[in-house]
């Protein structure tokens, strides 16, 4: 039995290795290192609300919603329209499994932001960002980071 506990708890520990909850700065740099800030015209600082309504910048969020879909990660992108997770038909218009947006290397996870954003519907596709962001003032999500925006 003492065997199967050490086991569940190593395990329990791997997973949570894997992910990450960003301080703010911290992500306000690294999503401006991956070229987010203006990326399809949207701030910085607009990154900065959306992912903190959606997720509260923790790479292992994960969100069940009512349609059977599930949202996945930092950004919560749905399986239903961006990512497969074997659960629900999907479109996939990320080309990835959703378990690879729970990890703590964001590459992966902008790289399908970048994509959606791209859709039709933009940043709206969040509601996250349209319930807390939309006609807001964002500057505060990058102050004291030393960071501008060029497109607040």
């Amino acid at each position: 039995m003492k065997v199967l506990v050490v086991l569940a708890v190593l395990l329990l520990a791997a997973v949570l290795v894997d992910g990450r909850v960003f301080e703010r700065c911290q992500w306000a740099r690294t999503m401006k290192n991956y070229g987010m800030d203006g990326y399809w015209g949207i701030s910085l600082a607009n990154w900065m609300c959306l992912t903190y309504s959606e997720s509260s910048y923790n790479t292992t969020a994960v969100n069940h919603n009512r349609d059977k879909s599930t949202d996945y990660g930092i950004f919560q992108i749905n399986s239903r329209w961006w990512c497969n997770d074997t659960r629900i038909r999907t479109a996939n218009g990320c080309h990835i499994m959703c378990e690879q947006l729970l990890s703590d290397d964001v590459g992966v996870a902008i790289s399908c932001a970048k994509r959606v954003v791209r859709d039709p519907q933009g940043i709206a596709a969040w509601v996250g960002w349209r319930t807390h962001c939309k006609n807001q003032d964002v500057s505060k999500y990058l102050d004291g980071c030393g960071l501008d925006s060029s497109f607040l």
